[in-house]
């Protein structure tokens, strides 16, 4: 198991290393395994790139993303300026069904609401709209309800795992009752658990996933 002390070099080197982060005013704690950031970014893309780059260290357990997000003056933006880019961004997206969408925004701050298929759909709707310009965070309360659940919904997970070159299919077992979806076992990184939940949230018919894989490196 790494050291607090290697941790925390390796987390700062990751956040180095991504392009879209600038990481001279985000402060980095390591306790237990958990990386809490802290400081502050000129966008949520920022900071949830910042976020995104952590998961992907080894060892690293959870992360508490703490950054605040500070626009700069030339990226200030009307609530009315905001909606308008977020509507045509959900709109353009070939991958979300705009119409069944609802948005709010409140200084800055957007929630998505609504009903959706599939849960692509809903990652791809924060997606469209995460980057832009004068978005502060984003809450996606957008929920999935399927219309049909495949009876061989375990296989076709399963099979899933096994084409993921980011994921060992054999150190995750898989739990399904109904549209509800359990994943346990042990992986050797945050980003390989993630990977498990994604492509349990990619069979069609799931409408929850409750993911109790551990992280040991």
């Amino acid at each position: 198991m790494k050291s607090e002390k290697d941790l925390h070099r390796e987390v700062l080197q990751e956040l180095e290393w991504e392009p879209s982060v600038n990481p001279a005013h985000i402060g980095v704690s390591v306790k237990e395994s958990i990386v809490t950031l802290s400081g502050h970014v000129s966008s949520y893309w920022e900071k949830y790139s910042a976020e995104k780059a952590v998961k992907r260290v080894s060892g690293v357990k959870a992360v508490v993303n703490e950054l605040e997000v500070r626009l700069p003056g030339s990226s200030q933006r009307t609530d009315e300026d905001v909606a308008r880019t977020v509507l045509k961004a959900l709109e353009d997206s070939i991958a979300v069904p705009h119409e069944k969408i609802r948005v709010t925004i409140s200084k800055g701050w957007v929630t998505l609401e609504g009903e959706v298929e599939w849960q692509y759909q809903k990652v791809a709707a924060e997606s469209a709209i995460r980057h832009l310009t004068g978005v502060m965070g984003v809450t996606n309360l957008i929920s999935v309800k399927p219309r049909v659940s495949p009876s061989d919904l375990k296989s076709k997970i399963e099979e899933a795992f096994k084409r993921n070159a980011e994921l060992d299919a054999k150190r995750v077992s898989i739990e399904v009752d109904g549209g509800k979806v359990v994943l346990r076992g042990t992986v050797r990184s945050l980003a390989e658990k993630q990977a498990a939940e994604r492509a349990a949230w990619a069979a069609p018919g799931v409408y929850s996933v409750e993911n109790l894989v551990t992280v040991e490196p």
